[in-house]
């Protein structure tokens, strides 16, 4: 049981985590600082969807027509005439604000490119650009009879109905866009981008900027850009998206009132990104090919499990045969550039060049249970506080940053053991021979010996990488059965002169105040380079001794 001093340690740890004190790893730093401005780190794209949830199960909504004194078979008929009064609504908003109302007659015309011509057509600065409709698939209700029992019921499924594109030039978030569904359970989405927001908050504190598309390629003031993007994690979500509910949704409240349910708000996906600023095109322009080749053909399944904070066996360095799921790796030539893509269950990991001079690391959350947050249980706000799954909603967005950082820097970190002018002998010969530290004497590190290979393998894995390791950890991957009281006591003490071992080299630091460690900057960088080593192909080093 986890001691109340580590306890509180860790949940400090959750909240410090929030807010990432560097934008760039050390061994990173040190690979190519010279050629770098800086980097500054946080969501590029967020994706909010706001719900009526309780109506996404059948019998709900069965209860919400009895409520509503509706009879199922009327259910059409109900449903129908609440669409034409949003639909009515859509075009009284379009006129008083006297802007554009434009039907798509194809989903697949792009919303945003049409909105923004718009917007620079009219020069928009402020204020709603346009409300678009368009017909596209949505999860919906219809009424379906039931052949045995003679009997009609609502049936959830896939269906076509018509959406409502809000775009505005929001005065502090920049561009953004509210979608409407027509038809029941009228779910909602906001959309907003994280850059663009960014761009109103140099504005407004005086900071001076260069911005080509969705990228910053300088800013004055990097570190002030940071403190600023920080912000974002900390905004007040629930009065901004009440106004904005009631302005593009006005009939929320009257929907929910037979149940007593209002809408409730969650993160569909996002988008996490540090943007690493190179001084120019030709500094990023001859490194950028051997980072996209190191990671497509240097990375494999294990890493990208690792990258994205998964477990992966020790004794076997492979993915777990248990493993359900699919893990891909690929690579993209768009007319920007090329894209690296790991992709994992739903989430990814991205690196990409955006306008010649910006390297891009990405990571995309779709399915968020992947990763774990320290909180109580939802129906026990009071209680204990353990390692649970990380929700959708937006008491979880500092985590959410929190991990997808963490995920970036671990890929970064990989990158930076890009073959270049970094030998593999001068990286690691610090652990590699024997040191004197306060007049203790320890040993060299075996990378390619079977006993510390395990060891850095398993100080290595993913799930260390932000809750750290505990020598009870190590124990159960470097050890296996049960044994008895004394034997688990040597053990133990075994673990503690590793660890030891381990610290005096600089590989690991003790979290203060718990009795977790973490991987040092540099320990990641010496780790990575040792496990890689024993995979590099012969046949390739040969070319390069020749």
């Amino acid at each position: 049981m986890t001691g109340l001093g580590e306890t509180l340690k860790l949940a400090r740890m959750n909240k410090d985590y929030t807010t990432p004190l560097t934008s760039l790893p050390e061994s990173f730093q040190q690979k190519f600082g010279e050629l770098i401005q800086g980097a500054i780190s946080g969501f590029d794209r967020l994706r909010l969807r706001g719900t009526l949830r309780h109506l996404f199960k059948a019998s709900v909504m069965e209860a919400y027509l009895n409520a509503s004194r509706v009879l199922l078979k009327d259910f059409g008929t109900f449903a129908e005439g609440i669409t034409r009064r949003i639909k009515a609504g859509v075009y009284a908003l379009a006129e008083k604000e006297q802007r554009p109302y434009v039907y798509l007659p194809s989903c697949q015309t792009s919303k945003e490119d049409t909105a923004r011509a718009i917007a620079t057509r009219d020069h928009i600065e402020q204020g709603l650009i346009a409300i678009l409709g368009c017909v596209e698939p949505c999860l919906s209700y219809t009424v379906r009879g039931d052949r045995e029992t003679k009997q009609i019921h609502l049936v959830l499924g896939q269906r076509r109905g018509m959406h409502y594109y809000y775009y505005y030039q929001h005065p502090v978030v920049g561009f953004m866009q509210f979608r409407l569904q027509s038809w029941f359970p009228f779910t909602l989405n906001v959309n907003l981008n994280g850059r663009e927001w960014m761009a109103r908050q140099l504005d407004q504190a005086g900071v001076a900027y260069q911005k080509r598309d969705n990228c910053f390629v300088w800013i004055a003031d990097l570190p002030r850009a940071q403190a600023l993007l920080q912000q974002q994690w900390e905004f007040d979500w629930a009065p901004f998206l009440s106004q904005w509910l009631a302005v593009c949704h006005p009939l929320c409240q009257e929907i929910g009132q037979p149940i007593l349910q209002q809408y409730y708000w969650s993160i569909s996906d996002s988008e996490y990104a540090t943007d690493v600023l190179f001084k120019d095109t030709d500094s990023l322009g001859r490194w950028y090919p051997r980072l996209v080749q190191h990671g497509i053909s240097s990375f494999a399944s294990p890493d990208v499990m690792r990258f994205l904070g998964r477990r992966v066996p020790t004794s076997t360095g492979r993915v777990c045969g248990q493993f359900q799921g699919e893990i891909i790796s690929d690579l993209k030539h768009r007319p920007e550039g090329i894209r690296v893509k790991h992709s994992l269950h739903g989430n990814s990991l991205k690196v990409y060049d955006k306008q010649g001079s910006v390297l891009r690391v990405e990571t995309t959350i779709v399915r968020p249970a992947e990763f774990k947050v320290y909180r109580t249980a939802e129906n026990d706000p009071d209680g204990k506080r353990s390692w649970r799954e990380l929700r959708r909603g937006l008491a979880d967005m500092p985590r959410r940053a929190q991990v997808s950082h963490a995920a970036n820097q671990r890929y970064l970190t990989a990158l930076a053991t890009v073959s270049g002018t970094t030998r593999l002998s001068d990286l690691v010969q610090q652990v590699c021979r024997p040191i004197v530290q306060a007049g203790q004497r320890y040993r060299a590190l075996n990378p390619w010996s079977p006993a510390d290979g395990a060891l850095l393998r398993a100080i290595s894995r993913g799930e260390f990488a932000i809750n750290g390791l505990r020598n009870r950890d190590l124990q159960g991957l470097l050890y296996t059965g049960k044994v008895s009281a004394t034997e688990q006591r040597r053990r133990a003490s075994a673990i503690t002169r590793k660890l030891r071992l381990l610290r005096a080299h600089g590989v690991l630091k003790k979290v203060s105040g718990t009795h977790r460690y973490v991987l040092t900057a540099n320990g990641r960088m010496i780790v990575t380079a040792l496990l890689a080593a024993p995979q590099a192909d012969v046949d390739k080093l040969s070319q390069i001794a020749v």
